[in-house]
């Protein structure tokens, strides 16, 4: 298939995909219910987070944890007590359990009280437009707070190869402003060093369109098809998340 040919039916895909209508069938639509740039940051990271497995049942999961925060993520950790935390250990969803989710709720709280917030965190790991660099930053200062060895799994370690889907998908979120599905939150890192959110749907799509040729999911195939997707739409090549994602999971492809 001809490159123009392929840019031709991506285009057309991402843009039946990325309508509101997509929102409520995503883990997306748990950050949608708040207005608050702080509420969406901090739900977002966490929704991200679980974002594995039928996504009936990860908006499920969200929003019993977006009730155990009373729907105010920003206001509940930054200014209830730490004891209050502990209603957290009940929580389980697949290999997040209490302990995971207990860390995460502590490290968000010292990120906005003592670190200026996640944007400020991404921010700072953001330079020369890498966004390996970007989550390798933001991975150190999320496990700076003492984290117990299980819960560095759900943190996806890009110097090790791993592909960060979720990370990539939640810098997705925050930082594309399409007006309907995205958030566009943050306006200092560009559109054009996103890098695709890399699932096991995604690269299904992307191989059989012959977009990469290696098997693994991983960061380099990441990269692969990112670079790929530049050669499309070079200021915006994660805006084809929704042709493969919806690809994927809508038509089987």
């Amino acid at each position: 298939m001809k490159n123009l040919e392929l840019k031709k039916i991506l285009d057309e895909k991402a843009n039946f995909y990325n309508q509101k209508w997509f929102i409520q069938q995503d883990p997306i639509s748990i950050p949608h219910q708040f207005s608050k740039k702080e509420d969406i940051e901090i739900s977002g990271f966490i929704i991200a987070t679980i974002a594995w497995g039928q996504r009936p049942m990860i908006i499920k999961k969200a929003t019993i944890l977006m009730e155990m925060m009373e729907n105010a993520p920003y206001s509940f950790i930054t200014q209830t007590s730490i004891k209050d935390f502990e209603k957290f250990n009940k929580f389980v969803y697949r290999t997040f359990n209490g302990i995971d989710c207990v860390y995460f709720i502590t490290a968000l709280r010292q990120i906005y009280l003592f670190h200026g917030g996640l944007e400020s965190v991404f921010m700072k790991g953001y330079k020369n437009g890498s966004i390996k660099e970007t989550l390798i930053y933001f991975r150190k200062i999320f496990f700076s707070f003492e984290p117990f060895e299980r819960t560095y799994k759900h943190i996806a370690n890009v110097e090790k190869n791993a592909s960060a889907k979720r990370l990539n998908m939640f810098l997705r979120w925050m930082v594309r402003n399409d007006n309907i599905v995205d958030f566009g939150l943050w306006k200092n890192i560009s559109t054009a060093h996103l890098m695709i959110p890399l699932d096991l749907h995604v690269g299904r799509t992307a191989r059989k369109l012959e977009l990469i040729n290696r098997n693994q999911n991983d960061w380099k195939t990441v990269e692969e098809l990112t670079n790929k997707l530049k050669l499309f739409n070079p200021n915006d090549p994660t805006f084809y998340d929704y042709a493969l994602f919806g690809m994927g999971i809508y038509e089987k492809s």
